[in-house]
């Protein structure tokens, strides 16, 4: 059985819809995204896999992302330094690697939170776990 609620993050981006759903667990007193070994792939929620599902050709900085449906983890590559792994739904391997920027929350966030923001051509990826924020920035055409 499925142990914890589904999320979904909507957008649209250059008149074309972008979508995360994800599983939401919550931190019952941890600090997960803390605990986080450097190097290990997090699913990024819980449960089955988060999938995103993009309608436009996405650009994050350098890393183009063509339109398509992906999995989404995300790996510690150093103390306070998050990449957001981007792989083939249909064989898991690797697309792209979105470095994250982080942010502290004043407040702390106890289910994990994954939203989409959309304007015109620009969007913007941001999850909330604790009192980590991180985010990564978008174009879409």
């Amino acid at each position: 059985a499925q142990g914890n609620p589904r999320g979904e993050a909507k957008a649209m981006v250059s008149g074309k819809a972008v979508a995360i759903e994800y599983g939401r667990p919550s931190l019952k007193g941890r600090d997960m995204l803390g605990q986080a070994q450097i190097g290990q792939a997090w699913r990024m929620g819980a449960d089955t896999a988060t999938g995103l599902k993009t309608d436009a050709d996405l650009s994050f900085g350098t890393v183009a992302l063509p339109k398509g449906e992906y999995i989404l983890t995300a790996t510690k590559v150093a103390a306070d330094q998050w990449h957001l792994n981007v792989l083939s739904k249909a064989d898991r391997s690797k697309v792209a690697d979105i470095p994250l920027a982080q942010g502290k929350l004043d407040t702390s966030v106890e289910m994990f939170t994954i939203a989409l923001k959309g304007e015109k051509d620009k969007g913007e990826f941001e999850m909330h776990w604790g009192t980590t924020a991180l985010k990564a920035a978008f174009t879409g055409k």
